[in-house]
């Protein structure tokens, strides 16, 4: 049976449910102390890598709590860039979060914007959302411009309010709501 939500393409990317042969990519990224470093976990390991690849491929996106976790594919080439995410946060307030992880050789390049423009497309057309947030850590610049050209509305600098490693940080949640959404001209 065909999966109602996914493939998603855009111009450059597919965004798709994970298989197995997406491991050795995956992991190449998840492993990476800098990559977990924003993700507030530490570097994954092999068993944590599969473990994860098997719980993302099955997961259902049908109520709160819930979480639709993409690989996002170069179309191009097929090579698998990095994962977004939707996590159903709240059904009575119509509420959304946004997530994605790429792979550092993928960076600069407009994928990660892409990706979730696309899951943000999912979230306000498809599944009805009235406000999808993102968090993110406030020294992830790359992450923080992500969701700047996406048009998403800085609502908060959390000061000190995470400790990963010992160290305080800050973090910064920006939102969108489904109007503002529709007035952009891709949205």
């Amino acid at each position: 049976m065909p999966d109602p939500i996914v493939p998603v393409e855009t111009e450059r990317l597919i965004l798709r449910r994970f298989v197995p042969e997406d491991f050795e990519a995956f992991h190449g990224y998840h492993r990476l102390p800098e990559v977990a470093r924003y993700l507030y976990r530490d570097p994954r390991t092999p068993e944590q890598s599969r473990a994860a690849l098997e719980r993302f491929a099955t997961l259902k996106f049908e109520g709160e709590g819930d979480e639709l976790v993409l690989a996002v594919e170069a179309r191009a080439t097929r090579a698998l860039l990095g994962d977004v995410v939707l996590k159903w946060i709240s059904r009575e307030a119509r509420q959304a979060e946004l997530g994605y992880t790429f792979a550092p050789e993928a960076a600069g390049r407009g994928y990660a914007t892409e990706a979730a423009r696309a899951v943000l497309g999912l979230g306000f057309g498809r599944f009805g959302f009235h406000r999808i947030f993102a968090r993110c850590d406030a020294l992830n610049t790359g992450s923080v411009n992500v969701l700047r050209r996406l048009g998403m509305r800085q609502e908060a600098h959390l000061v000190q309010n995470d400790r990963f490693n010992g160290v305080w940080g800050d973090e910064l949640v920006f939102a969108m709501l489904q109007e503002e959404w529709t007035r952009q001209p891709s949205g």
